[in-house]
């Protein structure tokens, strides 16, 4: 007896008491770690890799849980992924709207994982769930507010070797072929396993299994000749002036002068050095989003100095200002400015941000942060597509936020242009990695609809980046500099821009029939039990 009182009254050893809580929490650190693996598959990095491990992992954390906690598995990875990918988005208001940002895009991470774990169980699951995935990307697109897609796996695939596929159905494609290779991979590792265990070996599971990561692979590979950089229109010089910015944060709004300065300067500096010899004579320049926060239509000053650099250089130049209307609102508007005749056409942008550049609910998000306020008049959006005729070269604009959305730059493909321009401001971020995500998803573009594309910015990086993706010129950051290149020019279409959402559409049906397959299955297997329950019953 007594020794049975020592036996139950002994303390277990912490290692052992703690085991089932270890046990526990491998799921939900696998999920987050996910995530972060997911993050670090990004710019500036060049382990695009990384995403195929990190989906694998996932897949492993959602294998046939319930919804709930995959629900939670879920937003954990979304936490994961988001937290370190947006942190730029608190980098002059602090960290309450980076983790409002991401508390709320993460929900939509979560939504896909509940998505995953409903279809896991379903033959070739992976292909479903690599639908359900593209469902949540669309959806975070698109709402709230018109959306937020930063953070498509797709923008993380600039250097990989899925990129081709951008060019046969856009980001949504590129995105569906690494995660199914992602969760492929997981499935085919589970068979093995499975199969060291057990000795059994299903053919048609197993091979579907190695499809999923063989398919996405080859129809890169296939793709390739998709990825064209020839010169079927011939070529145009273009200039991206890069004029920098007094300082770095929101206040360089407050140096507004300084700023049109900075890149009037830089352009009569890069005539001279035209005048010289040292520099090709362009066919046109870009200047960034933002060059000119003065509005030159009602400020003769900047329309002088804007008119100055503009004859100085002696070709149409595109200056990004902000235009300021009697009544309503604000304008982030691209003007095509002659040497001779002045402003002659506008671009306004279209897709404008959501808390940047016009502020929803302002008084309720006031109780959260006063930074409101620096937004103390909100821009609209523009309705029309840019595509700007610049010395016999038509050239489509997407400025700075836009890049993130597909119809921005299929917009000004469909209509004619010939070559893409990505102005932006990034100087409110600081040297933070947001300017490197952005670049990339030009990258994307590039390939998607196989034009060239220049992205001058206020304070870098600029770049010239070719039709295959692949950068040939670019600057550092916060300096300013002038970027002169001879780029191929080219109007044919790419199945992807043919396609337009086409390919986006199918996968989301794809996704519905895996789910709808799932709850179909989920709802026989009650019916089941309830059948077997009453027969038991009445037994």
């Amino acid at each position: 007896m007594s020794a049975t009182i020592t036996s139950v009254d002994t303390p277990q050893p912490a290692t052992a008491a703690g085991r089932p809580l270890l046990r526990r929490s491998v799921r939900p650190g696998a999920a987050a770690l996910s995530g972060v693996m997911l993050f670090l598959s990004f710019p500036p990095r060049p382990l695009w890799w990384l995403a195929l491990p990190a989906f694998a992992l996932l897949g492993w954390s959602l294998y046939g849980r319930r919804l709930r906690p995959a629900f939670g598995l879920g937003y954990l990875a979304g936490l994961g992924f988001l937290l370190p990918l947006l942190v730029w988005t608190g980098e002059e208001v602090g960290a309450l709207p980076w983790v409002a940002l991401s508390a709320v895009e993460a929900v939509f991470v979560a939504l896909a994982c509940m998505g995953v774990a409903a279809v896991s169980r379903l033959p070739v699951w992976p292909v479903w769930a690599a639908g359900v995935w593209i469902v949540s990307e669309a959806a975070r697109a698109r709402m709230p507010f018109g959306g937020f897609p930063w953070g498509k796996i797709a923008f993380g695939q600039a250097d990989s070797v899925f990129l081709p596929l951008a060019a046969v159905g856009g980001t949504p494609l590129l995105s569906f072929a690494v995660v199914l290779c992602g969760f492929g991979l997981y499935e085919t590792v589970r068979r093995v396993l499975a199969y060291r265990r057990t000795g059994e070996l299903p053919r048609g599971a197993t091979v579907a299994a190695i499809l999923a990561v063989l398919v996405p692979v080859a129809g890169s590979l296939a793709a390739l000749p998709l990825v064209d950089d020839s010169a079927e229109d011939g070529t145009a010089t273009v200039a991206a002036i890069q004029g920098n910015v007094p300082r770095l944060g929101l206040d360089f709004n407050s140096q507004r002068r300084a700023v049109l300065d900075n890149h009037a300067r830089r352009t009569q500096q890069l005539a001279a050095d035209v005048k010289a010899g040292k520099a090709a004579k362009p066919d046109f320049v870009l200047w960034p989003e933002n060059s000119s926060d003065l509005d030159p239509y009602r400020n003769a000053d900047a329309k002088l100095v804007i008119d100055d650099a503009v004859q100085a250089i002696g070709v149409p130049t595109v200056v990004g200002a902000v235009v300021t209307p009697d009544t309503g609102k604000l304008r982030n508007t691209l003007i095509e400015w002659d040497p001779v005749r002045g402003p002659v056409n506008t671009y306004d942008k279209r897709h404008v941000q959501p808390f940047g550049e016009y502020i929803p609910m302002r008084s309720f998000v006031r109780l959260f942060s006063s930074d409101v306020d620096r937004v103390r008049r909100d821009f609209g959006p523009g309705h029309k597509v840019g595509v700007f005729d610049l010395a016999g070269t038509k050239v489509g604009f997407v400025t700075c936020f836009e890049a993130a959305f597909d119809d921005a730059a299929r917009d000004t493909v469909t209509h004619g242009a010939q070559l893409i321009s990505v102005p932006s401001n990034n100087a409110t971020f600081g040297r933070s990695e947001m300017t490197y995500q952005q670049l990339a998803m030009s990258r994307v573009r590039a390939v998607e609809h196989g034009r060239s594309v220049v992205v001058p910015v206020t304070s870098g990086v600029s770049a010239v980046i070719m039709p295959d993706g692949k950068i040939v010129q670019k600057t550092k950051i916060f300096t300013p500099d002038a970027l002169v290149a001879k780029v191929p020019l080219r109007s044919s279409l790419t199945p992807a821009t043919r396609l337009g959402t086409w390919p986006e559409g199918i996968l989301v049906l794809v996704a519905a029939g895996g789910v709808g397959w799932a709850v179909a299955r989920a709802g026989a297997a009650r019916r089941l039990r309830k059948t077997e329950q009453g027969a038991v019953d009445a037994g």
